[in-house]
């Protein structure tokens, strides 16, 4: 399984990196992304079997990364890693097709019980 993680930050693909093995998801192959632009081409080139997004990145936005894959037919599994998870967020990033929001100070817990039924 291939994972593909977008965000601006270095440093926080990292601690998402480390959460995704510290919550059992150690045997996947993993992709970087600096923004949401970087992403949709990634999608296109890795084919990912799942993207996790940070929201607010430059260049191009998570939600602006999500809304353009679903527009162009993609039905890749998406999910968003963000520092905000008001209800105003969640409901938006639902409406547009994310599977799940998870706000961070994040755990390994709340990893797994994001993506268990999504990855299984």
């Amino acid at each position: 399984m291939k994972i593909l993680v977008a965000d601006d930050s270095r440093v926080m693909r990292q601690i998402v990196i480390r959460t995704l093995r510290q919550a059992g998801y150690d045997g996947h192959d993993v992709v970087e992304a600096e923004n949401g632009r970087e992403a949709l081409e990634l999608v296109g080139s890795e084919a990912p079997d799942l993207v996790l997004s940070d929201w607010n990145m430059p260049e191009m936005t998570g939600i602006e990364c999500l809304r353009a894959l679903r527009s162009s037919g993609s039905d890749v599994p998406f999910g968003f890693v963000t520092s905000e998870g008001s209800d105003e967020m969640r409901s938006t990033a639902a409406a547009a097709g994310a599977l799940f929001l998870i706000a961070k100070p994040f755990t390994p817990e709340a990893f797994d019980a994001a993506l268990a039924p999504v990855i299984g």
